[in-house]
This record gives structure tokens, sequence and C-alpha cells, in this order.
């Protein structure tokens, strides 16, 4: 398994080749007992060190990266099953793949006529660096007022080169309905930010761009998902708004140091309300049944079917789509989640996986790659490379400064509360730290 720290050998195993012989059985002082005796003790002591903690650097830019190759792999297979996905590209998509209607992608669905494939990332990472460049301005934690005062004016008046248009465009111009809400909501119908949300479609459009708001708030999921829901009260409500606030604490809590996919999850339910921690309850569970995600598709789409409301068919949703309630949940969050544990955390592995999972696809891969991303599994340096290279994107760009406002946001943070410790001391309350 690719990570950022490097594998051990298993326990009390070495590497010597004569390790398949009892050793007890080697006369004293024998070459071949000497070399054993040796490679015994450094395995040894090896395995008495602590693995490396991978740092708040690394994290962050393996998260951003890992989010953006999963949303490329993903875009081409989009809306499409499993079992479409295999006739199509005669077998599981095990890389970067070109688009599924090959030349044909600009007319093949006019409603979107997109050039998903070949290592273009999708409005998931323009949103992603979007709410990056919020943190850059306002160097702090964000509110759905900054989602209106810098996201809003970002996504309608600066062209970026988008790669799915091969061209330069407003962001507005390819991000879906659902995001193009938050300008028809704030900027032309003068909503309260904080209530902007409310009435359109319940879907994943504001999780599948939290990550920045987990990374920011590294190891602290609980304040990962109180700050995700207020800046995602611009733009979802319902479920939608729910599940970018657990998304975001999954992030933080794939930070903490020693965090494993078991310990992520924990922190998902600790939080999650109503039908978002049912689903990820559900499909966690079948998730821990499977070690190889081939086997794990069907089982974990079975799980989340009844809390999900666009039906079997993800081109035709059911009358029943999207709407607001307390008793569903967003598929992509808990797939992805679902992944994560089937991969033992393994970056490879959960975003092929979720990729192959088909439906929502690039959203789920985009999660599932920024989750293994922070616990310390990296995108494979070939996959990153070409995504940058065909995205015309900067990839560590975003993550350096990233991690320069997480710095400066902790250390506000920590201000404040020996600010609040020193007014609460004075009105006779115990001091709290020294």
């Amino acid at each position: 398994m690719t990570r950022i720290t490097p594998e051990r050998p298993p326990q009390g195993q070495d590497r010597h080749p004569e390790n398949d012989r009892d050793p007890s059985r080697r006369p004293a002082g024998s070459p071949a007992a000497t070399v054993t005796a040796t490679a015994t003790a450094t395995a040894a002591s090896r395995e008495e060190l602590p693995p490396p903690v991978p740092s708040l650097d690394a994290r962050i830019a393996a998260a951003l990266t890992g989010a953006a190759v999963g949303d490329a792999l993903g875009g081409p297979v989009e809306g499409y099953s499993p079992e479409q996905i295999l006739e199509r590209h005669g077998g599981r998509v095990r890389g970067v793949v070109g688009p599924w209607n090959g030349d044909g992608w600009r007319t093949a669905r006019p409603i979107a006529p997109y050039h998903k494939g070949d290592g273009h990332v999708t409005d998931d990472t323009l949103m992603t660096h979007a709410l990056i460049r919020v943190y850059e301005r306002v160097r702090d934690h964000l509110d759905a007022y900054a989602i209106a005062e810098h996201l809003v004016p970002d996504l309608m008046g600066a062209p970026r080169w988008i790669p799915e248009l091969e061209a330069e465009a407003l962001p507005l111009q390819r991000i879906f309905l659902a995001e193009k809400w938050l300008v028809a909501r704030i900027h032309y119908g003068h909503v309260d930010p904080r209530e902007a949300g409310c009435g359109n479609i319940v879907n994943c459009g504001a999780a599948m761009y939290m990550a920045p708001v987990g990374l920011v708030n590294a190891a602290h999921p609980a304040g990962a998902y109180a700050e995700a829901l207020d800046v995602a009260g611009a733009h979802q409500s319902s479920y939608g708004r729910e599940a970018a606030g657990v998304f975001a604490a999954a992030v933080a809590a794939a930070c903490a140091p020693g965090a494993t996919p078991e310990s992520v999850v924990a922190a998902c339910l600790a939080l999650a309300e109503d039908g978002t921690r049912a689903a990820i309850e559900a499909v966690c569970g079948a998730a821990a049944r499977h070690t190889e995600f081939e086997a794990a598709l069907g089982p974990l789409r079975e799980a989340v079917a009844p809390f999900d409301t666009v039906g079997p068919d993800y081109r035709a949703p059911s009358l029943g789509a999207r709407r607001p309630s307390r008793l569903h949940a967003i598929e992509e969050l808990p797939v992805a989640l679902g992944m994560l544990l089937v991969a033992g955390g393994d970056y490879e592995q959960a975003v092929l996986g979720s990729v192959n999972y088909g439906r929502d696809c690039d959203s789920i891969a985009t999660m599932a790659g920024a989750l293994a991303g922070a616990l310390g599994s990296p995108a494979p340096a070939e996959w990153a490379g070409r995504v940058a290279e065909a995205s015309r994107l900067d990839l560590d760009g975003p993550a350096r400064s990233l991690t320069a406002v997480t710095r400066e946001v902790f250390a506000r943070d920590v201000a404040r509360r020996r600010a609040h410790e020193t007014a609460f001391t004075a009105i006779g309350g115990a001091p709290c730290s020294g």
C-alpha cells in the first residue's frame, strides 16, 4: 500500500532467506545463526519505534491532490452503473480513461457538453479550489457570509481555465444547477446567506467541496462539522447540508495522529444526525465484511438504497428525489466512507472502488481520495502528474496556501481561547490551563 510513511516488515518476520529454517537448530556462532540473530534484533528494534506521523503539510497536500485525482478518474464514468462501466471498458477502470462517448463528447449529451475524461477535473475540484481562495482572503474560519462576500463573486467574476470546456470561462458557466443556486439566491435574490440553501435541490453539491474546512480544522472534527454546517447553509439544506458537515468532520478526523478508517467513521457517527447517521452506519456495516472493492460494489449500493432518494436509475431520478427529509441521506458520503473501510485506507483501492461504483462516482471518488490522503495514503504520482497536465492545474499551490492559512487560523484560535480563559478566570471560573 502506497503511503506517505514507509511500510515496515510484519512483526516477528525478518528478510533473510534462511528464515524458513528453525534458528534454534543452527549451531551457536554459525554464520547463519549470527545473521539471523542480527536481522531479528534489527527487525525487533524497528518494531519498537513508533511509525512516523505525516505532517500537517503532507496531509493537506495529499488530501487536496487526492480529491482532485479522484474527481478526474470518476468524471468519465459518472452516471453509469458498475455493469455498464465493465462493458464499456472491457473491465474495471484502473486509472485515467477517455470520455465515455469518445470524440463525440461535445454532442452526446447536450445538457452537459463537457470533456469528461483524459485527466480533466470536474466542478468538484473547481469548487474546492474556489473555497481555498476564500480562505486565502479571509484567513480565518468561514461562515455563510464569507460565501456571499467572496465565493459568489469568485464564481461569477473571474475567468479561469475550465478543463472540461477546454477554454477560459467563468466557473459559473461550468458548475451544476445546484451550485448556480448560490449565485441566483445570494447575488440576484439578496437572500440571507444563512438561509440561501433552503429550496435548492438536496444533493452532494456542498459536501463535495468541504475538504478544505476539514483541513483548516485538522484533528478537530466537531469544529469542522460546525463550520461546514455554517458555510453550507448558503448552498444546501436538510441532509445535503448535514453531509457537508459530516464530510468536513471526517477529513478533520483523518488528520489526527494514529487515525484509521475505523476512527474516521466513528467520528462521523458521533456527530451525524438523522438519515445521514443511519446511512453511514448501514453502509459501513456492509463494508466491514469486505476487503476488495469488486465484491463490495453491490452490497454497498444495497445498504445505501433505503436512504437514497434518487432511485435505481441515476439518470432518471424518482419523483421524490432530492427533497428535504430527516429520513434520507446523500449517497456519496456513506459510499466514500464504505470504500475507505474496504480499502483499509489505501488510496488506490478506495478511489478505484469509488470510481467503479458508478452513479455520482466523481464526487464519491473526490471524497474517498481526500480522506485517504488525509490519513497518509497519497495518490500515485503518475496519476497526479497526468491530471495536473491535462487539467492545466497547479495541484501544489492550493495545498501550500491552505497549509499557511491553517497555521494562522490555529494561532488565532489559541489566542482566542487564552483570552476566554483569562476572562472566565477573572469572573471566578477555574483556570483551564497553565
